[in-house]
């Protein structure tokens, strides 16, 4: 009799929970189903340049190149990127090392000093972005993003050639990407771009800002800037 009860109690429970849940996994279904990877094409490539700062590190200029391959979904396209910056490491962060490699040099006198000099870290960096763009009005869209990364660093310097410091500094690390900014037209095919980015990697964060000039193939250009599938 007991079990009689608790099978009805928990049809009757069923009969709730699955009518329920119906709608919200018809929701889930419904924006995966604006995902597609048909009409995904390269549309643009860009050229930018600008300024970078990163912890550890003096001011840099960055440059890149980068390829829109159109619509993934409705308002949100695909970006693969590459890009280059060459820096070195700031004072402080060379006093801090300076300092650590003097607490472990025995020196009976105490009258050996340390000096580095520059130590320089440059980083060739691939990415993979996805943006949802907000067109703003006839010619200009604003968008913001996020993706992923990978980043080959290698160190230098007179100092660290061939030591265990250059070996720790040559790594290849990933990160996460943080994007958002505006294209202008300029012609039919041609945008200018203003991008601000933030990456978050193992041992280094870093921001830019950069300019650039896109150009719209004739696959990209009528989900170009200002207009939306």
């Amino acid at each position: 009799m007991r079990s009689s009860i608790r099978a009805g109690r928990l049809a009757i429970l069923l009969g709730f929970l699955l009518p329920a849940g119906a709608p919200a996994r018809a929701a889930a279904q419904g924006v995966l189903n604006e995902f597609s990877y048909d009409n995904l094409r390269l549309s643009g490539i860009q050229l930018d340049v600008g300024v970078l700062g990163a912890t550890q590190l003096t001011g840099a200029t960055v440059g890149g190149v980068r390829f829109d391959f159109g619509r993934i979904a409705p308002r949100v396209r695909l970006l693969l990127g590459l890009s280059y910056f060459r820096s070195h490491f700031d004072q402080e962060t060379l006093t801090r090392f300076e300092q650590a490699l003097d607490s472990i040099v025995i020196d009976p006198s105490g009258d050996d000093t340390i000096r580095l000099g520059t130590i320089n870290l440059s980083d060739v960096i691939g990415d993979i972005d996805f943006q949802y763009v907000f067109p703003q009005g006839h010619g200009i869209t604003a968008y913001i993003g996020t993706g992923v990364s990978i980043h080959l660093r290698n160190g230098s310097g007179s100092a660290i050639n061939g030591t265990f410091v250059e070996d720790a500094l040559d790594v290849v690390t990933a990160g996460l990407n943080g994007t958002v900014g505006f294209e202008f037209n300029l012609t039919h095919a041609l945008r200018f771009t203003v991008d601000a980015r933030g990456v978050l990697s193992s041992g280094l964060q870093t921001a830019s800002l950069r300019t650039g000039l896109m150009y719209r193939l004739p696959a990209g250009r009528v989900q170009g800037a200002g207009k939306s599938k």
